[in-house]
């Protein structure tokens, strides 16, 4: 059995950073330092029907602006983000016994980021993107061939970024701290947008 990991010290108002953002750079740090993926995080839509749509993506960067990742934009969570471009993350970090919800408007990034973005991305990520029709039914054996016929046409030319597939941007409303206690009596605070600044609330456990 491994060793209990130590109990986090108790989470206090005045320890937090007045903007939530500076409060998660400070978080996300420390659990990129023991946690094997730290940017794996759960995004939450809703679908026509407002029925809840869950799935695990990757934060590629975040910023006073708010969380941004990539997609493609004719996939299930990018027809329901165009359709209602709200969006909910759960961060959770087990090593670190820490969590973070977000909640907020969604918009596509500026077409420059996500070509950005593509060109930084391995050859056979890029090939996939540009032949995986995301969320739609197709046999593998289809699939390997759409992608082999690619890599063949293009040779060593660039894989260019697809029309559908790019960026987003979730610009946070509220933002949710959560730590854990042994004693069940966890530790949680909520930043609140509001006109100037931001709110900082205790909620409990």
């Amino acid at each position: 059995m491994s060793p209990r990991r130590p109990e986090n010290p108790p989470l206090d108002r005045e320890h937090l950073a007045p903007d939530p953002l500076e409060q998660f750079a400070d978080w996300f740090e420390e659990a990129r330092a023991v946690v094997p993926l730290a940017e794996a995080m759960t995004l939450a839509t809703v679908d026509a029907d407002c029925a809840p749509n869950a799935r695990m993506v990757l934060l590629k960067g975040f910023g006073a602006d708010g969380f941004r990742f990539f997609s493609n934009y004719e996939s299930t969570k990018g027809q329901e983000l165009t359709a209602s471009p709200r969006a909910a993350l759960v961060i959770y970090w087990r090593e670190l016994d820490r969590q973070v919800r977000v909640r907020g408007e969604v918009e596509q990034l500026p077409a420059e980021d996500s070509d950005a973005y593509f060109a930084s991305r391995p050859r056979d990520s890029q090939l996939a993107a540009a032949v995986s029709p995301q969320s739609r039914p197709i046999e593998r054996d289809e699939l390997d061939r759409r992608y082999e016929e690619l890599a063949l046409e293009l040779g060593d030319a660039d894989v260019g970024r697809p029309a559908r597939w790019g960026g987003y941007l979730l610009r946070p409303q509220v933002i949710e701290f959560w730590q854990g206690r042994d004693s069940r009596m966890h530790d949680r605070f909520v930043y609140s947008r509001q006109q100037g600044g931001w709110g900082i609330e205790r909620l409990a456990p």
